[in-house]
Formats: C-alpha cells, sequence, structure tokens
C-alpha cells in the first residue's frame, strides 16, 4: 500500500543515532533517477541525489543514449553525402577530425548536463557526488565522492529511497583482457582512434548501432553472433530491411558464430571463433557488445529486505516497491526492458506512490527504438508475441515503396505494419522501419494507449507528402480501402 508522506517515518526501522537526515534519497542521477527527485522536489518533498559521477544523466547521458545518437547523426550525414550522387550531386572523400568529433560530443553533452543541473538547483534538490553503499533499510554509507560535500564514510540517513543505479555493460571475465583494444560501449564512444579493422561481438542494438559508426567512419566492421539473427526478438519483418543494409555496410556479418577467446598480440587482438564460421582472426578493436547487466550487486542491498532474482534485478510490484518498505526501485535495475523513457516514468509513479498518491506503471505501449539506418522503432503487442500467446490478430502492411515522401527522399526500405484485435479492430501494436521511425512510433504509441481502432488512425488527417502518412495507409489496408497490390494475407 502506498505511504502518505506523514506516515514515512512510522514505517521506518530504528535509525542509527549519527548521520545526516533526509526524507527521500535518489540513489542514482540518470533519466528515471533525476525525473524522480524533480517531481518530488516540485510535490514538496526534500530530496537528496547520490550519484557517483555527481553529473545528472546517468550513462544514457554521458555514456550512451546521447553520445551514440549524436555520433549516429555524423555517420548518417556521411552517408547521405554519398548517396546524393544518384541526384547528380557530388562531395568529395569525408575529412574526420576526430578532436573537433570528440570535443562536439562532449559539448553536446555538457549543454544537456549543465541544463539539468541548473533545474535542480532551481528545484533545491541537492547533488551529492559520491559512491552510495547501503547500511540498512534506511541509510547509506558515502565514499569515493566529493569531500567538499560530505566526510568520506558519513552515514546518510533517509526516510524512503529510490534504488536508480541504472545497468552496466556485460563483460565476461574470460574476454575482460587489460587492453584498450577491447571495448565496452562507453570505450567505444570515446573514440580513441579510428581502427582499419574491428569486430563487435553482439548482433543487438548496441552492437549494431556502434558498429554503423565506426564504419561509417571508415572502419572495417565484422559482427559475430552466437544465434541465427541480428537483433534477436524484433519482428522479422522489420530486421530485414536492417540486415540487408548491413550487409552491404559491413565487411562481414557472422551468424549462429562464438568467439571462443581473445588474446592480445600488441598491436592487434586475436580472435577465435568456432560455429558456422570457424577461424583466428585478427582485428585492430574489438567491441564487446554482449548486453547490460543490472547494477544490483555490491550496493549492500544483502543488508535490507529487498529482493533480486537470479538476473539481478529487483523485484517490484506494479508501484515500483521492493520488499522493504523503505525501498523503491526503477529503470533498468528493476527489469527489463531498459529504456530510458521507461525509467523516467517509473521514477515519477515511485514518487506519486511514496507520496501516498494513486498511481501504478500500467502502460500498454513502451515504444523501443533500435537507431540503425534505417530505424526500427515499435510499440505494443508484436506478431510474433501475438502469436506466443494465443492472441488473435490481424497484420496490415504498408511498404514504403508506395509512398511519395519516401520515394522523394530516396527511403523506399522501409515498411509499416499494424497489429489489429480481429473483432474490435483495436490496434495492439505498431512497427515501423525506415527513416525516422523512432519519430513516427509516438503517434503509435497514443494510439494504442488512448485504445484507438484502424478506423480512427484512417480517418484521422495526415498531412502529405509525409512518412507519418503510411500509418493511415497501413490502417487503410486493414479496413480494406486501399488498393489490392498493398494488402498482404491476414494471420491468426
Amino acid at each position: 500500500m502506498a505511504l502518505s508522506i506523514n506516515n514515512l517515518a512510522a514505517a521506518a526501522a530504528p535509525r542509527e543515532e549519527t548521520g545526516m537526515q533526509r526524507q527521500l534519497v535518489v540513489l542514482g542521477g540518470g533519466p528515471g533517477g533525476y525525473a524522480a527527485a524533480f517531481l518530488a522536489a516540485d510535490l514538496g518533498l526534500d530530496v537528496t541525489i547520490v550519484d557517483r559521477e555527481g553529473r545528472l544523466g546517468g550513462a544514457c547521458l554521458a555514456h550512451g543514449c546521447i553520445p551514440s545518437k549524436a555520433l549516429l547523426h555524423v555517420a548518417k550525414v556521411i552517408d547521405e553525402s554519398r548517396q546524393i550522387a544518384d541526384w547528380g550531386v557530388r562531395f568529395g572523400d569525408a575529412e574526420i577530425d576526430l578532436d573537433q568529433m570528440r570535443g562536439r560530443k562532449e559539448k553536446v553533452i555538457g549543454t544537456l548536463s549543465g541544463g539539468l543541473a541548473q533545474l535542480a538547483k532551481k528545484r533545491k534538490v541537492r547533488i551529492i557526488k559520491a559512491d552510495g553503499m547501503l547500511e540498512s533499510s534506511q541509510s547509506l554509507r558515502l565514499s569515493g565522492g566529493d569531500p567538499g560535500t560530505y566526510e568520506e564514510g558519513d552515514l546518510l540517513r533517509f526516510d524512503r529511497l529510490i534504488l536508480a543505479t541504472g545497468a552496466l555493460p556485460l563483460v565476461p571475465e574470460a574476454f575482460a583482457l587489460d587492453s584498450d583494444r577491447v571495448m565496452d560501449s562507453t570505450a567505444a564512444l570515446e573514440l580513441a582512434d579510428i581502427p582499419e579493422t574491428m569486430l563487435v561481438v553482439g548482433g543487438g542494438y548496441i552492437g549494431l548501432e556502434l558498429g554503423t559508426i565506426y564504419a561509417q567512419l571508415g572502419t572495417r566492421v565484422t559482427v559475430v553472433e552466437l544465434t541465427d539473427e541480428l537483433l534477436g526478438g524484433v519482428d522479422r519483418d522489420l530486421v530485414k530491411p536492417v540486415q540487408k543494409r548491413l550487409e552491404n555496410l559491413f565487411e562481414n556479418i557472422h551468424l549462429k558464430t562464438e568467439v571462443i577467446a581473445l588474446v592480445d598480440r600488441g598491436d592487434q587482438i586475436e580472435v577465435e571463433m568456432s560455429g558456422s564460421v570457424a577461424a583466428t582472426e585478427r582485428f585492430d578493436r574489438v567491441l564487446l557488445a554482449i548486453g547490460r547487466q543490472p547494477n544490483s550487486r555490491g550496493i549492500g542491498l544483502e543488508k535490507t529486505r529487498v529482493q533480486i532474482d537470479e538476473d539481478g534485478f529487483v523485484l517490484i510490484n506494479n508501484q515500483q516497491q521492493t520488499a522493504d518498505p523503505s525501498i523503491l526501485a526503477i529503470g533498468d535495475v528493476a527489469g527489463e526492458p531498459m529504456l530510458a523513457h521507461k525509467a523516467s516514468h517509473q521514477g515519477k509513479v515511485a514518487v506519486e506512490v511514496v507520496a501516498g498518491q494513486p498511481a501504478e506503471f500500467d502502460k500498454r505501449a513502451m515504444p523501443a527504438v533500435v537507431f540503425t539506418d534505417p530505424e526500427i522503432a515499435w510499440a505494443g503487442l508484436t506478431e510474433e508475441e501475438a502469436k506466443r500467446d494465443g492472441v488473435a490478430y490481424e497484420v496490415a502492411q504498408y511498404p514504403w515503396a508506395a509512398s511519395g515522401r519516401a520515394q522523394a527522399v530516396g527511403a523506399t526500405a522501409g515498411l509499416t505494419k499494424i497489429v489489429v484485435e480481429p473483432d474490435s479492430e483495436q490496434i495492439l501494436g505498431i512497427g515501423i522501419v525506415g527513416c525516422g521511425a523512432g519519430e513516427l512510433i509516438g503517434e503509435g504509441v497514443v494510439a494504442i494507449e488512448m485504445g484507438a481502432t484502424v478506423r480512427d488512425l484512417a480517418e484521422s488527417v495526415h498531412p502529405h507528402p509525409t512518412l507519418s502518412e503510411t500509418l493511415a495507409f497501413a490502417a487503410e489496408v486493414q479496413l480494406g480501402l486501399a488498393t489490392e497490390v498493398y494488402r498482404p494475407k491476414r494471420s491468426r
């Protein structure tokens, strides 16, 4: 049950006799953490963020979402400068100044983090740069940060804590070489150089996005994936155009292939592979993009009543509450999908629960975007999920080759796909692959969240000529209003 602010102290365990006392502490200053802190301050709570970097934004802003998308923009511009040759416009080869590129990337990060700092200051949210180790259900031991704001080993007591510690790159022990030639996603975004060759271990979205950046900058990229498909779990209809594009962009894509060993040979990394490709090859750099793991271990949770599952995710209910009455959890540490926007919304739910408001995390549509070229975006139920769960459904697709806007901008490989409940015609899910899919999916999220039908979508006026029209056109396919050639077979 949610607790009111006035009841926070009553729910608390006996407190330590010394140390700073705070009403609400947020452990982690990422997208979920600062969103929670800002709302809590707006609701009148006394809020402190404890973050090891002391700079709001977390891995998303400093080491992930923002820098990767900034560099993907650079990669896209380089690619477009080549594709425009089809229109009779030709540029010379790109001249790349890595120092200036890194500087621009850091400027983007600095501008955004500075803005967050100002918002925190305006709301009187305290930020403590430190590592926080839980000593009990209501106290944190501070260390390793900025001694100007606390003394090493100080105890920070709290009435309630929101755990927002995020996730870390997964690096198997066998691959943890003491060599800067073996990188995780954070190191890859530092752009130490443009290697001649690079192996990407893992065919998920992180590996493919970063592989795209390096390939457009001039690196010969090889991808190794253990399973038989790229972007496992993503609708195959949406993946096909991306895989075809990447097969032309990358040097090699090896599916059903396992990396057995990495050996540092000084100037290169020797990689032993088995499976569909059994070989030993050398690369200038190796990017480990196997996945991410929740940052739940080594932070003292064993000294609380918080429970974690076998994968390290903190167990929560739909109000973000853990098994410990004093601790809530949000974002990557609290389960899949690991998405910044999910963390932000969960953070707001957690604060509303702390404030005694009726709130729960009950979203019908959680959008996901893969920022490859073309982009993939989806929300709601996928066709594969409908099959797996035995949900009756129909599918309508609209190929972008029939879109005037797509033809004009050379984006004809795209596709818009709608999953529909047959009787009610309610939209269950939408998937898009193509230029700007991540921007277009927002309309799909609103449609699903509001319980819209395909008729609602078809009869809503969309501007012409735009790619957003493909959503309406796909809905018309479902209603049988479009030209027969664009109507796919329907499945149940």
